[in-house]
């Protein structure tokens, strides 16, 4: 029911409403690494994250993985199902042992059909996502790299983060590489952005661990700003 509740998906709905919800649902167990559906495969069910978090990714035409987003409690993941004939257009994987509240297109087509606020509240969700598609799409395609590092933990610290007496932490395991794969740039590169930002103080960074010390600097440089005390030319 905390997990219901907390979703975008489901405001709206009255208690005896998420309690039917919650009684059509299937509770699973995501062991880390493991999937929970594949890129490809036939969205036969959609998901809520409960605890934990999901990892969502694509394979490129090359080969390589590109890390979309992260699913966490609250939050929904493959709302396609909902539709018939539809595949899931991303493969997701469990970030450390994850539950998931699960239904078949079945039961929510269903639960669509018998509360019409949470149809809207999917569409809602599904023009959401779509913006933040064409939004990655544009930073991949315009941005300088070191922006689209900065966003990407912008948008981290948006999804999982927790203040600590250091500044703020992204609550989950981050790896340079997993910035490579989110921001569409090689290892190198994000390694040498990140260790020149721990030069300047605006981030500290371990094994698997990032914790933002200057949250107002990285902002700054994920929204083009001039540093403080400068004044961008207008020419």
């Amino acid at each position: 029911m905390e997990a219901l509740g907390s979703s975008p998906l489901f405001a709206g709905l009255a208690r005896e409403a998420l309690a039917a919800v919650l009684t059509a649902a299937h509770e699973r167990t995501v062991e880390d690494g493991e999937t929970a559906f594949r890129e490809g495969e036939p969205a036969d069910s959609f998901c809520v994250v409960a605890a934990g978090r999901l990892k969502l990714t694509q394979v490129g035409p090359e080969g390589h993985e590109v890390i979309l987003r992260f699913v966490g409690p609250g939050e929904a993941a493959a709302a396609l199902a909902a539709f018939d004939g539809t595949t899931y257009p991303a493969t997701a994987a469990a970030v450390g042992a994850t539950q998931v509240l699960v239904w078949s297109r079945a039961e929510l087509q269903a639960l669509l059909g018998r509360h019409p606020v949470l149809a809207l509240n999917l569409l809602r969700l599904l023009s959401e996502r779509l913006r933040e598609v064409q939004e990655r799409f544009r930073e991949l395609a315009t941005e300088r790299v070191a922006r689209r590092i900065a966003r990407a933990l912008v948008r981290l610290v948006r999804q999982a983060g927790r203040k600590v007496e250091e500044g703020v932490l992204i609550d989950m395991p981050l790896s340079r590489q997993t910035l490579a794969e989110m921001t569409g740039a090689t290892l190198f590169t994000v390694s040498r952005t990140l260790s020149e930002w721990e030069a300047q103080g605006i981030i500290r960074s371990g094994r698997e661990r990032v914790v933002i010390a200057r949250p107002h600097a990285l902002v700054a440089i994920a929204e083009d700003l001039p540093p403080a005390g400068e004044v961008k030319s207008s020419k």
